[in-house]
């Protein structure tokens, strides 16, 4: 009785641990937004991923993010660099955390900014434009 019951839920709970998020990218740290100018900095600089639209990312974005929208990502792998790491952030987080999947999966090395453009936001930190690249508020 007890093996048939780990014979068909074992398939269930292994389906359920691939598909949770975060599951391709599990122990990797977010990195909070006030750390993010200051990691940016340093010699192992991540490449920062902007994944949402273009139209969200002309309305303001991390000084330095690239943009590559979620949905063009598996297509544009081959645009970062492999020798750096990632930094992802979105909206909210939601299409930041398909992105560290399809990332992770394709073996960078990536985490995602703490609560992403919303937290930036309500932490007041820089914001660029591209009438003003370089960091403004």
């Amino acid at each position: 009785m007890r093996r048939a019951f780990f014979r068909k839920s074992c398939p269930v709970f292994l389906l359920a641990a691939l598909c949770l998020p975060g599951a391709a990218a599990a122990g990797k740290p977010a990195v909070a937004p006030a750390a993010v100018p200051e990691v940016a900095a340093r010699a192992d600089a991540p490449i920062i991923l902007d994944v949402r639209s273009q139209a969200e990312y002309d309305a303001g974005h991390v000084p330095g993010a690239v943009l590559i929208p979620h949905d063009q990502l598996a297509a544009r792998l081959s645009e970062l660099d492999r020798d750096r790491w990632v930094l992802v952030y979105c909206k909210s987080g939601r299409r930041a955390g398909i992105a560290e999947r399809i990332l992770a999966q394709d073996g960078f090395d990536v985490r995602q900014i703490e609560g992403s453009w919303l937290r930036w936001q309500a932490e007041d930190l820089p914001v660029a434009t591209p009438a003003t690249p370089e960091a403004a508020r």
